[in-house]
């Protein structure tokens, strides 16, 4: 409840209301998948992994309660957000709402065992999107995906939302590292400099922080080309696409 973006939630909202759904029906998906991204930045901060101190300008969770309860606190908004969508969302949806976000989950997962494990190496580009693609963008895809199921969308339209999603998520990711090898704790509400502290590869570290951004923009111009059946009723998501790669925090 400390702040952040409430940017994976806004896009189910958004995906619902594009096919026609309404905002009650899409709002415990949203607020579970909020619950998801919150777990994943509490254990992200955990000594074990990313050693963060701070988060959302605020001490990070373990530095407060301490890594046991910051641990099982994650545990439990990861359990308690498939619940909210199993008590909360349409009966018909739910098991695809709940298969949808239980895949990116896992893929979160694998994403972030490739990033310990590229952590003090030399990664190349590919191996980096990959990185990306699973530990950022599957949730961002699923945020989207799972507006468009509650929201009644057919099959080209979710794979309309998933090909935007891919190319949001790794605009986002980029912009991160872009932010985090230029900008300062205090404007990011996180520790800047982390990346190169810990060693990691990133789009900076290989590319430089201006073709880092021409990258960035193109994924955001891709993002924004996906969207081309939905006309104007998508003109919040092609908003989003341009904030993500031009956004300060």
């Amino acid at each position: 409840m400390i702040g952040g973006k409430r940017f994976r939630s806004y896009l189910s909202l958004e995906a619902c209301k594009i096919c026609g759904g309404k905002k009650a029906d899409v709002i415990p998906a949203a607020c579970a998948i909020e619950m998801i991204h919150t777990f994943t930045l509490i254990h992200d901060d955990l000594p074990c992994m990313d050693n963060s101190d701070l988060r959302r300008g605020k001490p990070s969770c373990h530095k407060i309660f301490g890594e046991d309860i910051a641990l099982l606190a994650g545990d439990a908004l990861n359990t308690l957000a498939f619940e909210v969508i199993a008590k909360n969302c349409k009966p018909a949806k739910v098991a695809q709402v709940i298969s949808c976000l239980s895949r990116a989950l896992i893929n979160v997962v694998y994403g972030q065992v490739i990033d310990i494990q590229a952590e003090r190496k030399n990664v190349g580009l590919k191996k980096l999107r990959e990185m990306h693609l699973l530990k950022t963008a599957a949730l961002v895809q699923a945020s989207l995906k799972i507006g468009g199921i509650l929201g009644g969308a057919k099959d080209k339209q979710l794979k309309a939302f998933s090909n935007y999603g891919y190319h949001l998520g790794l605009a986002f990711q980029i912009a991160d590292d872009i932010l985090d090898a230029t900008s300062d704790s205090k404007a990011l509400g996180k520790p800047a400099g982390l990346d190169e502290k810990n060693k990691k590869s990133t789009y900076v570290s290989i590319l430089g922080v201006e073709e880092a951004k021409k990258m960035a923009s193109f994924h955001s111009k891709k993002a924004k080309k996906a969207l081309n059946q939905f006309g104007k009723k998508a003109e919040n998501l092609v908003l989003l696409a341009d904030f993500v790669v031009n956004r300060e925090k």
